[in-house]
């Protein structure tokens, strides 16, 4: 067993100190000097990169080989290659040191980069070589330039073109579209006004249902989509909410059964181009829920006709009344009201009547006049009067009014601040694949394409959009109304919070931490004094904040001031505030950008006051 080693006391140190065979590399066998390597090397590069070869025979012709530049370039590709190599051998049997041949190597690879300016430019610079006659060295760049200019700086051409070009481009373009901005919105969509729509009400109301069916029917999800959520809602134990999936995507909302985030999605009507959010009805999901108001041109309230249902939503505590006050003290003016879940009723006219009366009596208290409310009984899960006009005897009978869809197509289209400076709150910030990362949200006033300059508030940092996406369609510009994805570069991602202005830098948008508000009180249990903590909602934003001063009273339709410096506010009382927020915010005035002077106030869970900007202090 004496042949067997002692693998695991061995030394294997000792064995192979001395030893030429292990550890032994390649190049001890077949050895090559760097410059004949780097020779090969630059050979294979210059295949794929044919415009260098003009610097390296200048390189050589410095060095004493006599090369014909004329002969070298009438020569096909193929012929030069050879030729090149020839001059390469004869230069290795040269006797020069080998770290002159790398300098030499070194330095004709580093320079030839420069050759497409030096002949774009028509000036050629020399630097003081070895050897070699100045006649030489300027006749011969000269002369290769002359020859090879046909070649050589068409790709330098061509990448100017597409670096330049497109800055008169757009210059022009921006001029074109600043004159002919509304006959472009006219252009898209075929003419069709865009309309934002926001989906409220108590929550299990069936907002998700109603309008994931409303969808399916308008053909905005296929047949095989639908059957698939069929089934996963069925393995699931929730057979019912196979339409509320095409909303609810993520799997914490179909794993709860609760709408959480506000779902977006997009869908055409015969006049008018609707994007659709559906909000949710939770009460934890409230600020979501005033993210998604906040960006509303009109909205649809759904109530839940079932009984005890509707009376669970509609008394103090439920969704219904604080959805219907939030939309309308952020501007929300047109109002439909679905009474969805009519088919447990029975399609009753009695429970039908009896929802309008209660609810009427609200809204009318809440702002909205009674001409912009409209009633339309529906059913999410049976689909019934949703595309289409019902057709069942037990609705006809008494209902002959418009279906959902055809009250969505007769809202008014709001008028568009497209004129004034661009503005763009953030709702979402997310890293894309590519350069840069890509922000989400509305586009309050103005328009923008791609290429301009913008600029980030409160960080006040500036960046370029590169690429402008509506939809999930790529476009050249988005004007006020668009829910757009931006992708912007020239900035760093941490600077970017939700709640971010982007803006015009030559007119940005006012920042502060204290400003002055006209509020109206709700149903507040305790008293607002001065110091009073309180959560600023201000579009996409959710700032803690405190009331400063208490600075006047007002008469709630005159707007008289009633009493000057009051020592609290109780319900129903409209006043004159100052806020102090913890860190500062980008604010409006409200007479100046209605969409970006509106806010809400919360304490402790509930809604308790909504306001308008009066006068921004300035940092």
């Amino acid at each position: 067993m004496s042949r067997h080693r002692n693998v695991r006391g061995y030394n294997y140190d000792e064995d192979f100190e001395d030893d030429d065979i292990y550890g032994q590399s390649v190049d001890d066998d077949y050895c090559i000097s760097p410059a004949t390597a780097n020779q090969f090397i630059y050979s294979r590069q210059e295949r794929h990169a044919p415009k260098e070869e003009p610097l390296e025979e200048e390189q050589y012709g410095d060095e004493d080989v006599p090369v014909s530049p004329t002969i070298s370039h009438n020569l096909d590709p193929l012929d030069q290659a050879k030729s090149r190599d020839v001059l390469h051998s004869k230069l290795d049997s040269e006797v020069v040191p080998k770290v002159a041949r790398m300098t030499v190597s070194g330095k004709k690879q580093t320079m030839g980069f420069d050759v497409p300016s030096t002949a774009e430019n028509g000036v050629v610079t020399t630097s003081g070589r070895r050897g070699g006659s100045p006649e030489n060295a300027t006749v011969t760049p000269a002369t290769e330039a002359t020859s090879k200019r046909p070649e050589t700086p068409s790709k330098g051409s061509n990448g100017d073109e597409t670096s330049t070009a497109p800055t008169p481009g757009r210059s022009s373009g921006k001029a074109r579209q600043a004159i002919s901005i509304k006959a472009e919105l006219e252009k898209r969509q075929g003419g069709k006004p865009l309309l934002n729509l926001v989906v409220i009400g108590h929550v299990d109301a069936g907002k998700s249902t109603l309008m994931g069916h409303l969808l399916y029917l308008l053909g905005n999800v296929n047949k095989r989509t639908m059957h698939k959520y069929e089934q996963e809602s069925k393995k699931a134990g929730k057979a019912s909410f196979a339409y509320a999936w095409v909303l609810d995507e993520t799997g914490e909302e179909r794993d709860r059964g609760v709408t959480m985030d506000v779902g977006m999605t997009k869908f055409v009507t015969n006049s008018k181009v609707v994007t659709l959010m559906d909000a949710p009805g939770h009460k934890d999901f409230i600020p979501n829920m005033i993210t998604g108001a906040a960006q509303a041109d009109v909205a649809v309230l759904v109530v839940d006709a079932s009984r005890g249902e509707f009376e669970a939503g509609f008394e103090a505590g439920g969704q219904t009344r604080e959805h219907a006050l939030l939309v309308r003290s952020l501007g929300v003016t047109q109002l439909a009201v679905a009474v969805n879940k009519m088919d447990q009723v029975s399609w009753q006219q009695e429970r039908f009547q009896e929802i309008i009366s209660k609810l009427g009596h609200f809204l009318k208290q809440a702002g909205f006049k009674e001409s912009d409310v409209f009633y339309i009984p529906t059913s999410g899960l049976s689909g019934e009067n949703l595309a289409t006009r019902s057709s069942l005897s037990q609705l006809t009978s008494w209902y002959s009014g418009p279906s959902l869809l055809e009250q969505i197509d007769a809202f008014k289209a709001p008028q568009r601040s497209v004129e004034k400076p661009f503005r763009l709150c953030v709702s979402d910030v997310f890293k894309d694949q590519g350069s840069g990362f890509c922000v989400t949200g509305k586009i309050e006033a103005g328009y923008i394409q791609t290429g301009d300059r913008i600029l980030a508030m409160p960080p006040n940092e500036t960046c370029t959009v590169k690429g402008i996406t509506l939809h999930n369609e790529a476009l050249d510009w988005a004007a006020a109304g668009d829910h757009v994805s931006l992708t912007v570069t020239g900035m760093d991602i941490i600077k970017i919070n939700v709640g971010c202005v982007f803006c015009d830098p030559k007119d940005p948008i006012r920042v502060c931490t204290r400003f002055r508000a006209r509020i109206l009180l709700f149903n507040i249990e305790v008293p607002v004094t001065q110091g009073f903590p309180v959560l600023l909602h201000y579009q996409t934003v959710s700032e803690p904040a405190t009331i400063r001063k208490l600075i006047s009273v007002l008469h709630k339709s005159s707007g008289e001031v009633l009493k000057k410096k009051p020592k609290c506010l109780s319900k129903g009382m409209n006043a004159i505030v100052e806020i102090q927020t913890q860190r500062p915010v980008s604010l409006e005035l409200y007479k100046d950008y209605k969409e970006l002077g509106r806010f809400m106030l919360r304490y402790v869970g509930s809604t308790i006051a909504a306001g308008v900007v009066t006068e921004v202090k300035s940092i």
